[in-house]
């Protein structure tokens, strides 16, 4: 990957390639004479992501699904559970044939079991662009087809506080994208308390494309005015060097802990804003009675705090007296939430920052998610942007999106979620898009069971994933390389004409003309196609964002106008620090979306909810696995900086970043010493759950007790021993497949307890990459 002066980049010069755009940048590609791409960052990209670099190899990888497939036992026997999936051979198919197949099996599991016994997979980050978006082509297919399916809500990112947030602030998007930005931490903040870090890895990913990543930068101009961050993290790489951190590594999961002891310090030293408390907020009186302990007898001191974070009492009273004394912002990274009782942190980072009274203030108060996509930390642009309409579904039925596993395995079983118990309906066929449930779900082996159990998972997907290897039916898609499109975000002021650099890799098909070959053959081709091609699509898409341009007086080109030119810019917004400023500048004119219409530092509804593991005030909740003498370590699987989840793994960037073709996991020296493990090693990771194999790197920057393996490696299992090893590296081998509590559900991967060891037993090739059998 190369990045070239802005003079060098201009449209007509013969060698810049055509534009494009990914969720971790905007760039230029030209396709070479030998089927690899010269990948060149956008000019105007101040630090672009060095993931790019997994595009200049991915075209033509023998990774890619060549030509529709179809699992031999399915094709023999038919439809129905079968525990040989993800070990079975396929055998390729014309597509006709196999478009024939799907709506066949589609139309017969609508007829005998109705729309809500599918289920549509898909999690949106398969391509940059608005059309091809593998998630709305999916839904709008399924919709128009059977009447609706049954689909997820929230994601594995922020599973927990999408649901928990609404009660306590009202809109989660606000809270998390239009609230405080990173040229007001540039000018106002004086210190930024970031529980989880804000690693640029994380930032540099936005859904819909990010022209500029300014993260680095803004950091590095507030250090230089003074500005202290505060890095409380197992993790010293949580923040850029340019932010000059000080790190602070509390034991992993004991955040909430740490929050309430400073939340004593302020309320004991007559700190906190009692005023902001009193006009902003409710149930003060109730949290500091917990706090204090008068609740439950145990006053949540920083001695209480310190022998369960492992940090000294004199460190946490300091940080609190420091964080009343100016203009302080509390972030709460999504790692947080991303474990047992991952609400907490959350709810407690907010009340941490109500006591400071400077929540909406220009640079304080509380952001979460600030770092933790390239979204954050930005005004929104405030106009439409293209967007396929999925239609209507008309299915009730859908489950919190990490309790698929629960789902297959345990039909007709009743959860609890958000206030409600419901039912998990009983699917016979799953349908998944663009996505790869083998990277984002817990305990993989179980997750394999339970796609056992349907009749008929059919994937959609450009590459030989483990989710492709367990289908009954692999359609092989194009990249976003090889497709016109529009690249837009909510959040970036460029909207890109996204153009092919490849013709389709093989058979490949793009999404929109697999689901029309599909519609046609099931009578529905008017409706979900609209009697548009691609073309059409794309110039009725993009009238809808040329209107509102012109219509607010700014310039508005054509559709063809657009594509010549590559891209074009949007008006810069307003930085008004959105509903939080207008709610702390008047509460009763602007009040938020919360049934006090005040910040609810105790919420009477969760209160309601009678939930054991998530009551109505923060709380610091004693946790189900805690290390053992078998497993003494957490283990960290946090976000890699190599790829984007496993997207790419096959790609120069995400290769480059492994050890002997597998996953790095590291480790502290003292860790590693008592072990006898040495650098560059391969080690075992194991859990109750399954075991994984790593390369060892052996790190201070990790804090003892402490193991970090990065998400992402294409799961790759091997039977060693009658123990299933997946020995490429991926961590969900190991990781607990539990929700966060009754009312998120949200995942817990982020950590768990292991036992890591020398690895000494057999080595074997990496496959995850190799085509399966086919024949």
């Amino acid at each position: 990957m190369t990045k070239k002066g802005t003079a060098s980049m201009a449209r007509d010069e013969k060698d810049a390639g055509l534009p494009h755009s990914s969720h971790w940048g905007r760039f230029d590609g030209r396709l070479l004479d030998d089927g690899r791409l010269d990948v060149r960052a956008h000019p105007d990209d101040p630090d672009p992501s060095p993931i790019l670099g997994n595009f200049t190899d991915a075209l033509r990888h023998r990774a890619r699904i060549a030509r529709p497939a179809v699992r031999r036992g399915w094709l023999e026997d038919g439809p129905g559970p079968d525990d040989r999936r993800g070990r079975d051979a396929y055998v390729e198919v014309p597509w006709d044939e196999v478009l024939d197949r799907v709506a066949g099996e589609l139309e017969r599991v609508r007829d005998a079991h109705g729309p809500q016994s599918v289920f549509g997979g898909s999690y949106g980050w398969a391509s940059a662009g608005r059309f091809h978006h593998a998630q709305s082509q999916l839904h709008r297919f399924l919709n128009t087809a059977l009447g609706g399916y049954v689909r997820s809500v929230g994601s594995y990112s922020a599973g927990a506080s999408t649901f928990l947030l609404p009660h306590l602030m009202g809109s989660y998007e606000a809270i998390s994208r239009h609230n405080v930005t990173w040229e007001q931490i540039a000018q106002h903040t004086d210190m930024i308390l970031a529980f989880g870090g804000m690693a640029v890895k994380n930032s540099n990913i936005a859904a819909g494309g990010i022209s500029k990543h300014i993260e680095r930068g803004m950091m590095a101009r507030a250090a230089s005015r003074g500005a202290r961050f505060v890095n409380v993290s197992p993790l010293r790489g949580d923040f850029p060097a340019e932010a000059r951190a000080e790190w602070i590594a509390p034991t992993p999961g004991t955040d909430t802990a740490m929050m309430l002891a400073m939340m004593h310090v302020l309320d004991a030293e007559d700190l906190a804003d009692r005023a902001f408390l009193e006009s902003h907020c409710v149930g003060a009186d109730r949290l500091l009675a917990y706090v204090r302990g008068e609740a439950d007898g145990t006053a949540k001191t920083p001695d209480w705090a310190a022998t369960i974070t492992g940090i000294d009492a004199a460190t946490i009273t300091g940080l609190a007296r420091d964080a009343a004394r100016g203009r302080t912002l509390v972030t709460v990274a999504h790692s947080l939430q991303r474990a047992e009782h991952g609400e907490q942190p959350v709810w407690a980072g907010l009340a941490l920052a109500a006591m400071l009274g400077q929540i909406g203030a220009p640079g304080g108060g509380y952001n979460y998610a600030l770092g933790s996509l390239g979204h954050t930390g930005r005004v929104p642009v405030g106009l439409p942007l293209p967007t396929l309409s999925q239609g209507r579904n008309g299915v009730s039925a859908f489950i919190p999106c990490a309790r698929i596993a629960d789902m297959l395995l345990d039909p007709g079983a009743s959860f609890d979620f958000n206030g409600a118990t419901m039912a998990y309906p009983d699917i016979r066929l799953v349908y998944w898009a663009g996505g790869n449930p083998f990277h984002h779900h817990q305990d993989l082996s179980r997750l394999a069971r339970a796609f056992a159990r349907v009749e008929t998972l059919i994937v959609q997907d450009f590459a030989w994933t483990a989710s492709a290897r367990h289908a009954d039916i692999v359609l092989p898609a194009t990249m976003s390389l090889e497709r016109e499109d529009i690249g837009a975000a909510s959040t970036d002021t460029r909207i890109v004409a996204m153009r092919a650099l490849s013709t389709p890799f093989a058979e490949a098909r793009d999404d929109y003309r697999i689901f029309r070959g599909l519609a046609e053959r099931m009578g529905c081709d008017a409706e979900f196609s609209e009697g548009r091609d691609t073309e059409g699509w794309l110039r009725h898409l993009y009238e809808t964002t040329r209107a509102a341009l012109e219509a607010g007086g700014h310039a508005a080109p054509d559709f063809d106008a657009f594509r010549a030119a590559g891209e074009i810019a949007l008006p810069n917004p307003v930085d008004d620090g959105g509903l939080l400023r207008a709610f702390r500048t008047d509460p009763v004119a602007h009040p938020l979306a919360t049934p006090s219409g005040r910040i609810e530092l105790f919420s009477e509804t969760i209160d309601g909810f009678g939930y054991p593991d998530c009551p109505g005030h923060p709380a610091w909740l004693e946790r189900e696995e805690v290390p053992s003498a078998e497993y003494p370590l957490w283990l960290v699987s946090n976000q890699p900086a190599s790829r984007l989840h496993s997207q790419l793994d096959y790609g120069a960037a995400s290769q480059a970043a492994k050890r002997q073709g597998r996953e790095v996991a590291s480790l502290n020296p003292a860790d590693a010493r008592n072990r006898n493990i040495s650098d560059g090693e391969l080690l075992r990771i194991r859990s109750p759950r399954g075991a994984c194999l790593a390369a060892a790197k052996v790190d201070d920057a990790v804090a003892a007790g402490v193991v970090n393996l990065p998400t992402g490696a294409w799961y790759d299992p091997i039977e060693i021993d009658g123990q299933r090893i997946c020995r490429h590296g991926n961590p969900n081998a190991v990781t607990r497949d539990a929700g966060t509590s009754r009312l998120g559900q949200g995942s817990t991967g982020q950590l768990c307890c292991v036992e890591v060891e020398r690895w000494d037993g057999p080595i074997d090739d990496i496959r995850a990459f190799d085509p399966p059998v086919t024949g």
